[in-house]
């Protein structure tokens, strides 16, 4: 047997001072209160997880939930502005507040740190991870269902997330162009290694509706997420479309008053969980 180097993640040995791995999970804030934790992701970027996770943050408010939405986007936050929420978060000694919308959802994001939000966060990659880790560890969340809009991709704060957060469960969102069963492939392998539960698919930019004659428009084609979803076994949560209203009511920080039950099925869904 070679020279302990007290370093058991580099080691096969069965020895007496072998440890088991320490979880990486964090305890949220002693005094909020977080009832069920969801990941909205993708293996891409560009395919709308902050409009799903706005839209289904909306969805359970108005089922009188609690509701809150942390931005781990911390290099793009776009969740402040789809909800018209401006200026800084506050703190004090015991935390610090989220802001709230104004059906009362509550946010976190990078944007209401910055003395600008239109300041871009040039950070490296353990900072943004840390930043990330304090929205959970620091502030007061008061909510039944807490939504983390995740980054694109499986980088760090991806990563960060899922070692330090404790998951109840992911929303995998993507697009119908042809690249849709890399990008499932990608966030469902990442899911199963950080064993978390994937709660299904959500289908974004699925078709766009004729403003004359009524009639769906698939314009990327029909039924690619289906079929990557048949492979591994998920539902289809939703086919949400392309709707100029949708990106009006974003651009004037409205999201809450879209029209649509696109993700009332999947808010089913979440509240079975």
């Amino acid at each position: 047997m070679s020279e302990c180097t007290h370093d058991c993640s580099t080691c096969g040995e069965s020895c007496s001072e072998r440890q088991e791995p320490q979880s990486l999970l964090k305890e949220h804030h002693p005094e909020a209160h977080i009832g069920k934790v969801f990941g909205i992701v993708s293996g891409k970027g560009g395919v709308g997880k902050s409009m799903v996770t706005s839209q289904l943050a909306v969805t359970m408010r108005r089922r009188g939930h609690q509701v809150g939405i942390l931005d781990a986007d911390v290099t793009g936050p776009s969740i402040p502005k789809a909800f018209g929420i401006h200026g800084q978060a506050t703190g004090s000694e015991a935390g610090l507040y989220p802001m709230v919308s104004k059906t009362g959802i509550q946010v976190m994001s990078t944007n209401l740190l910055l003395p600008n939000e239109t300041d871009p966060v040039i950070w490296r990659g353990p900072v943004i991870s840390g930043v990330v880790q304090q929205f959970w560890t620091d502030v007061l969340w008061n909510c039944d269902y807490l939504f983390v809009d995740m980054p694109p991709g499986t980088g760090d704060v991806s990563l960060s997330v899922f070692q330090s957060i404790p998951l109840d469960g992911i929303v995998i969102v993507a697009s119908p162009q042809e690249l849709v069963s890399m990008v499932v492939e990608k966030a469902v392998k990442m899911a199963e290694m950080m064993e978390v539960p994937i709660v299904g698919l959500v289908e974004n930019m699925s078709y766009v509706t004729c403003p004359d004659c009524g009639k769906q428009i698939h314009l990327f084609g029909q039924g690619k997420t289906a079929e990557a979803a048949e492979r591994h076994h998920l539902p289809v949560l939703a086919e949400m479309p392309i709707d100029p209203a949708l990106a009006a009511l974003t651009d004037a920080g409205d999201i809450e008053s879209f029209q649509g039950s696109w993700l009332e099925a999947a808010a089913d869904k979440l509240e079975g969980k």
